[in-house]
């Protein structure tokens, strides 16, 4: 397929796919966290049901917000490596909040402050880290990319 969804050569349409494979992953891991969640509703997987269910909502939203942005690849006004930096740290963000989330029902911990327990504050770290920086960071620039006035010198 040609490069129709940018300007020639501009690698959107070759970013965008490498997007919709991380969604589509993404979409299925969440697909099985869902057999774990009835297997812990039921008492067959010892994990906390409840994590199990954020951990599968959070590699839907995840999906999501891949393909979402994959999608507005033809918008963002940044230059090929910006918008694939931007991809990357979504993919870390959207990912890690996957496993972490997943790993944290089987040791029975929140992760969200720090306390005595290592276990929680493994998680707690972990969250910080690799979800909500790498988060923060491609939401901001995604929106900054999106909002911010076209240049002249850029199709």
């Amino acid at each position: 397929m040609d490069d129709v969804t940018g300007a020639p050569g501009d690698g959107v349409a070759d970013l965008q796919r490498r997007a919709a494979k991380a969604a589509s992953l993404l979409m299925l891991l969440a697909m099985l966290v869902g057999l774990l969640v009835a297997g812990a509703m039921t008492g067959k997987v010892d994990a906390d049901p409840h994590a199990l269910l954020a951990s599968h909502v959070n590699a839907i939203t995840g999906s999501a917000w891949l393909a979402v942005y994959a999608w507005s690849l033809p918008w963002v006004q940044y230059g090929p490596q910006g918008r694939s930096r931007i991809l990357a740290l979504t993919v870390l963000a959207t990912y890690s909040n996957w496993l972490v989330t997943a790993g944290k029902a089987f040791w029975r911990v929140a992760g969200v402050g720090l306390d005595g327990n290592a276990a929680n504050n493994v998680v707690f770290g972990l969250l910080g880290t690799l979800v909500v920086v790498p988060a923060l960071a491609a939401t901001g620039a995604w929106v900054f990319g999106v909002w911010r006035t076209q240049r002249a010198d850029r199709p």
